[in-house]
């Protein structure tokens, strides 16, 4: 197994792991714009050699791992520099714009459109976690454009890696991870703005803040230039999720203001379902 991992972050680096746990004798190469990742990954043992963008990628896998901007940039020429026998697969949380770059690529059946719906809010190098992906989903998008032995090849790996696998269309992977990934992140920031904001002028505020608190802004540790990308590329899905979450926000407070309390608490037992739907 000889693989190139594109971008040494938490999944890059992470798949990196689960490689070097599955397959004896691995050989994984690591490129990275960041010279400082790339020598933390060498020097924890994620990554056998650095690499450089610009080589001939004669490996089993190319795994793109990169901001979604970034992405849509490096896909192309790295399907330029590939043997024939190699399959590219990106892990972006936006999948038609990807999709849409390689279309008419000579070797569009050299790749995979992947999400696998895996993390946390830390980044780099030493984020990377063993395992990460079992019993993950892994979302994979327009396989029939891909060689069929070449889509054999990586659902064996996804399935040594023990993830799920769901197909869909690219158009409605953006449009359902606007609501349960996407628009996450920015309730996640913008609850930690307002706290901040508050906190400038009653300095005790972040002593009351209980595990609900962290809980629900965790995502707020996430890399702004991780996520400014994908707000960028999918803009209209999430102003769409936006715009219905936004109401909901205004007709809670109109409850409140109203003193509708019987409202308020049939919208929240209505809400409680959802601990049925994620079990």
């Amino acid at each position: 197994m000889k693989v190139y991992i594109i971008g040494l972050g938490l999944i890059g680096g992470s798949m990196a792991l689960d490689i070097q746990r599955l397959y004896e004798n691995a050989e994984i190469i690591g490129i990275d714009s960041n010279e400082n990742h790339l020598n933390e990954a060498l020097s924890i043992e994620l990554i056998h050699q650095k690499g450089n963008i610009n080589d001939d990628f004669d490996g089993d896998f190319v795994i793109l791992a990169v901001p979604v901007d970034v992405a849509l940039v490096l896909l192309p020429k790295v399907l330029d520099s590939i043997s024939e026998n190699t399959l590219v697969f990106d892990v972006g949380s936006t999948k038609k714009p990807i999709c849409e770059v390689v279309e008419n690529h000579p070797k569009r059946s050299n790749f995979l459109a992947t999400h696998p719906i895996a993390g946390t809010e830390f980044s780099g190098p030493k984020a990377a976690i063993e395992n990460l992906f079992e019993d993950k989903v892994n979302i994979i998008c327009e396989i029939e454009k891909t060689a069929y032995k070449k889509q054999e090849k990586a659902l064996e790996f996804f399935r040594n890696l023990k993830m799920r696998i769901r197909y869909m269309e690219t158009k409605s992977h953006d449009k359902h991870i606007a609501y349960v990934s996407h628009l996450s992140h920015i309730s996640s920031f913008m609850l930690g703005k307002t706290v901040i904001e508050k906190e400038k002028d009653e300095k005790d505020i972040f002593d009351m803040a209980g595990s609900g608190f962290e809980s629900t802004v965790r995502l707020a540790k996430s890399s702004p230039s991780m996520w400014t990308p994908i707000f960028k590329q999918n803009k209209k899905q999430i102003v769409k999720s936006l715009e219905e979450y936004i109401a909901n926000l205004s007709s809670f407070k109109s409850f409140l203001e109203s003193d509708d309390y019987e409202a308020i608490f049939n919208e929240m037992k209505n809400t409680n379902r959802i601990k049925e739907i994620l079990k």
